[in-house]
């Protein structure tokens, strides 16, 4: 738990709050164009969506403290000690800060979903409908309708994982006085004197990523064209 009096500490980085926050938006936004048959806008999106993916996955080994995979990604036991209530205890001095046990697991599920839910709909579409992903030609018509019906289905369990999330917020917000949403929108946290918080990355790795994923973006487009 945040402690009210407490030092304002650093927790969150930019890069890991942007992405955060654009994937409020863009998930609901991709509903909204698959349903409405808007499906040169979906595709924009994502687009989007897979350069954001990129950045974040690079992020996760090069960004700071708080963003790394290796900060917050634990065993099973610290995830079970976390679910018993054993290790829930707001950060001390000298101890690190960022995702719980649990929460790590459910970013990287998130981030799994996502990724595969993109890689899914670059590949999926009937040609005869006129409506297919950037890289459908490159396939065969089985794998393609395939690929149509995983993209369905992932949407599916995304959805399951982000009312899963939202609920967690909403627990710790209402039964453990937890404000978790302040944090990432704000990026700092009252903790106790002496905790360390993040340690941000230089700037340039962050620029570096974005090229990364400019470039990814660009190579699937390139190719788009049979």
């Amino acid at each position: 738990m945040s402690n009210p009096g407490g030092v304002p500490t650093p927790l969150w980085d930019l890069p890991v709050r942007f992405i955060h926050w654009a994937f409020v938006v863009l998930i609901p936004a991709l509903w909204w164009t698959a349903e409405n048959g808007k499906m040169a806008l979906h595709m924009q999106i994502g687009t989007v969506m897979l350069q954001l993916l990129v950045i974040r996955v690079l992020w996760g080994f090069v960004g700071g403290s708080t963003a790394r995979f290796a900060a917050f990604v634990r065993g099973p036991r610290a995830v079970l000690d976390h679910l018993r209530g054993r290790t829930g205890a707001a950060p001390t001095a000298g101890h690190d800060v960022g995702h719980n046990a649990a929460g790590g697991w459910s970013v990287i599920a998130l981030l799994g979903l996502l990724s595969l839910q993109v890689t899914f709909g670059l590949f999926a579409g009937d040609e005869d409908d006129g409506v297919t992903g950037p890289l459908n030609h490159l396939v065969s018509f089985t794998t393609a309708d395939r690929a149509t019906q995983l993209h369905g289905l992932g949407f599916n369990l995304i959805l399951a994982l982000v009312v899963l999330h939202v609920g967690a917020v909403l627990f710790y917000r209402v039964v453990k006085r937890d404000n978790l949403i302040a944090p990432m929108v704000t990026g700092k946290r009252a903790l106790p004197a002496g905790t360390r918080g993040l340690v941000r990355a230089p700037a340039w790795r962050f620029f570096a990523c974005v090229v990364a994923a400019w470039l990814v973006g660009w190579a699937i487009w390139s190719g788009a064209t049979p």
